[in-house]
């Protein structure tokens, strides 16, 4: 077991550190001359999934998953209503989920590191981390033995087993030095010309070692050049050391050939903060080449001069969360007939009764996280490429609920459903085109650009290559200033290079001599999740957790660029959007995740809930 306190587990992935805080209300009262001693213990629902071969893999499910304790608080002595003062930091991730179990005991024993059999129980609440930090503060009721517990509802009054708070906030905030910097006097490297002078910041370790951390911009045909205002991450810098070395390279850049050291110089964060306001810091360049060859005649190489230093936070992901921004979610479904006809089993569409197909997966794989972060839970759900029940012509983008005829779906559940009808009543046709649903979902988020109320994803599904690529740029090119993330995935076995155009990792989409102003694609095939090269058809749950993992990595980062660039600050939560009430019947077995409910009794498929004449069922319970 962790220390008290620490929920962390070594991690290489980038993340965000989430402190969480509790509290209890109204708790049951154990003794009989005093009132209760509780204390609280927190549980991280983990499948240790560090399986290799295809079996171990398969059978490392959330049904086999096991309940890690990670912290105890401290004994709260005759309280009812205990403050706990230990807190529990632990990884967030967005792309995942993260399933925990706070139980709180009466302790009769002085040694709550004892077997917890040995106190008495209170209560239990189970929850995924992001409600918590959605939200903010997350108040619910406490369950009794065998019972999870539920959300708070306002209207509700105290219960007999009382309620639990816990209040989520980011540790660490990304701190950024920000400043403006100039060289004056930099020694003429070119023969017919100046210099072309950039900047190199490098990090000092302890060994002597250096890193590069920051590269500005090239300054050409000048031995004066004012560079762009930096903004460097503070930690990256130096650890956030203020007297850690930093040093600072000046280079004059050649096209033909190695580019020539102007002059090196070495400075720390304390030292650089020092140009706040109109202030300036001059940090002298030498360059020892030149330094040894001339001796005591030798100065200087130029001199750097630094100004209007400060630092900055900037907001974060969870910052926006938690101020009330909702994740708006759209998503279309390709209805073509290169799926195959959905009654062959050969089909991309097939609805086997042991197993979901492809699209389901990518489907719940995604759902099951955005769901969190929109207290509606409900999803804008199309197709495309497909004939309608009595039309004749094709339809390049209609809504997936065709009982209702509209678009707005409720619930994951209610987008399986809405999917399974539609399969069996449309006709699968043609062509594969993703610009009339991008069109159409950016015209929608022109409404949000005016705050941060909302920012809106679309996932599209697909199995081959887009026939109106070049449309698609373009709609993606005038769609990348807006508050919006495009999910797409790839499913079967069709060649989908021409597609990775699209996922602008390495350099910015463009076309026509257009640019796009930021990188809004991540596209990925669900064949790498599925059979680990061995032709096994692996684990839902599994395929699920890893792609999600891979498709909503970029989805923060995306978010908060949107923001900076439209110069938005979050709210604070005690001043955050206006959101619904949060869902009140949440269930972790239902949403997804493995709760005591849980059982390995029946092949895995989907259990029908809403009101669909005709919809193939499969008696197993949801994954």
């Amino acid at each position: 077991m962790n220390p008290p306190g620490s929920l962390g587990v070594t991690d290489t992935r980038p993340k965000t550190n989430v402190r969480l805080t509790l509290s209890a209300n109204h708790l049951l009262d154990m003794d009989v001359f005093s009132k209760s001693d509780p204390f609280c213990v927190v549980y991280e629902k983990t499948t240790g999934r560090k399986a290799t071969t295809s079996q171990e893999i398969v059978t490392a499910t959330w049904q086999d998953a096991q309940w890690t304790e990670r912290g105890r608080t401290e004994v709260v002595m005759n309280n009812l209503n205990p403050q706990f003062q230990t807190t529990f930091l632990l990884p967030y991730y967005f792309e995942e989920t993260q399933l925990l179990r706070f139980e709180i005991y009466d302790a009769d024993n002085p040694n709550i590191g004892s077997d917890l059999s040995r106190h008495d129980f209170l209560g239990r609440y189970e929850c995924v981390l992001a409600q918590i930090v959605s939200y903010s503060t997350l108040k619910a009721h406490l369950g009794k033995k065998g019972q999870i517990g539920a959300m708070w509802r306002n209207k509700d009054k105290n219960t007999k087993t009382g309620s639990i708070t816990i209040r989520a906030e980011e540790d660490e905030k990304n701190e950024l030095l920000q400043f403006d910097i100039r060289g004056e006097g930099l020694d003429k490297k070119d023969f017919f010309g100046k210099s072309d002078p950039y900047l190199n910041f490098k990090r000092k370790f302890d060994d002597g070692s250096t890193h590069l951390v920051h590269r500005t911009e090239i300054k050409p045909k000048t031995l004066d050049p004012r560079w762009n205002t930096l903004q460097i991450n503070t930690q990256a810098l130096c650890g956030k050391d203020v007297d850690r070395p930093i040093i600072i390279e000046c280079y004059d850049h050649d096209k033909w050939k190695k580019d020539d050291v102007i002059g090196t110089a070495q400075t720390t964060l304390n030292e650089m903060l020092r140009g706040a306001g109109e202030e300036t810091v001059e940090i002298l360049l030498i360059n020892d080449k030149k330094k040894a060859k001339k001796g005591d005649k030798y100065k200087c190489s130029g001199a750097l001069k630094i100004w209007n230093s400060r630092i900055i936070i900037e907001p974060t992901f969870l910052d926006f969360i938690s101020g009330g921004t909702q994740l708006d979610f759209a998503v279309a479904v390709d209805f073509t007939a290169s799926n195959g006809n959905p009654k062959s089993p050969s089909s991309l569409h097939f609805m086997a009764a042991d197993r979901p197909n492809q699209y389901e997966i990518a489907l719940r794989a995604v759902l099951s996280i955005c769901q969190h972060y929109n207290s509606s839970k409900t999803f804008e759900a199309y197709g495309f490429g497909a004939k309608m029940p009595s039309e004749s012509k094709v339809s390049a983008i209609f809504p997936l609920d065709l009982v209702r005829q509209t678009a707005q779906v409720t619930g994951i559940q209610g987008v399986m459903n809405a999917y399974r009808y539609a399969l069996s009543n449309v006709q699968l046709y043609g062509p594969t085109n993703f610009a009339p649903i991008i069109e159409q979902i950016a015209l929608k988020t022109q409404n949000f650009v005016r705050d941060t109320a909302r920012y809106q994803i679309l996932l599209i599904i697909t199995d081959g290559i887009i026939s109106d690529m070049h449309a698609t740029i373009r709609s993606i090119i005038n769609a990348s200033g807006l508050p919006l993330s495009i999910i797409i995935i790839g499913v079967g076995n069709e060649d989908f290079e021409k597609m990775h155009e699209l996922d602008s990792d390495d350099s910015l989409l463009q076309q026509d001599g257009r640019i796009a102003q930021r990188d809004i694609v991540q596209f990925v095939t669900i064949r790498e999740f599925l059979n680990n090269g061995q032709g096994q058809y692996l684990d839902p749950d599994l395929i699920m957790e890893n792609l999600a993992r891979e498709v909503l990595y970029e989805v923060p980062a995306q978010l908060t660029s949107y923001m900076k660039t439209r110069g938005f600050a979050p709210r604070q939560p005690e001043d955050a959007w206006n959101r619904d009430s949060p869902p009140i019947d949440f269930d972790p077995v239902m949403d997804g995740l493995a709760g005591k409910r849980v059982q390995a009794v029946a092949p895995v498929g989907f259990v029908s809930s809403a009101p669909y004449p005709d919809v193939p069922q499969a008696s197993a319970p949801p994954f």
